[in-house]
């Protein structure tokens, strides 16, 4: 989906202190970008915010990294993240965002990086078979991100998608990941950990059970 460009996106980001500017200037180096030693979790095709501005207030034990290819939907994304913590009455503390396209997400974090979770939230399917290699679970992806997530470490993986979700099992496997949970119907699992996304919502709307998974690097 193509979207609108937003005049405001810009100058808001670069002002906004959680927004980093050249993240690959801190490849290798995201453990300490927040002053503690706590556990750090990313989000991948963050979009509009609508998951990580509600899951990082609730844990201020934990940092957040969220990511997205398009400036627009990261000017979304402060925005949302900024609401959350100003509703809660919290400072924003545990959360840095920045832009970049995942497929090369091997440039911005490297193995001297310790990240506990990643999240992967309605990815674009990519459905033809040509295009499958640009999946954020496909096994080119998948093994970048083994280079930065630590030994039993987890990827969370939400998608309405069938297709993607019975390859990127197959995928998981492949790439030395143990499938931890698995439900293909997460809104009836009783799985008590789940923040709802923007698609999360339109597909649940529309009657389509959302396909969820913990994959664990062995």
């Amino acid at each position: 989906m193509r979207i609108r460009r937003k005049p405001w996106v810009r100058p808001e980001l670069e002002a906004c202190p959680f927004c980093i500017k050249k993240p690959f200037e801190n490849k290798n180096k995201w453990n300490g970008m927040f002053g503690n030693s706590n556990p750090l979790h990313i989000e991948l095709g963050c979009g509009k915010g609508g998951f990580i501005s509600k899951l990082a207030p609730l844990h201020p034990e934990i940092n957040y990294i969220a990511v997205d290819i398009k400036s627009e939907m990261l000017g979304l994304a402060k925005r949302k993240i900024e609401k959350e913590y100003a509703d809660a009455g919290l400072e924003i503390k545990n959360v840095l965002i920045f832009a970049q396209n995942i497929e090369m997400i091997d440039e911005v974090f490297g193995e001297n990086d310790v990240i506990d979770r990643i999240y992967i939230n309605f990815c674009n399917p990519w459905p033809r078979k040509k295009h499958k290699k640009h999946r954020l679970t496909h096994p080119r992806q998948l093994q970048k991100y083994r280079t930065f997530l630590k030994d039993g470490g987890e990827i969370r993986f939400k998608t309405d998608d069938d297709g993607l979700f019975e390859d990127s099992i197959a995928y998981f496997e492949e790439c030395g990941f143990e499938i931890k949970y698995l439900t293909k119907d997460l809104h009836s699992s009783g799985f008590e950990e789940n923040i709802p996304t923007e698609h999360e919502n339109m597909f649940s709307e529309m009657g389509i059970p959302i396909k969820f998974l913990i994959a664990v690097k062995k």
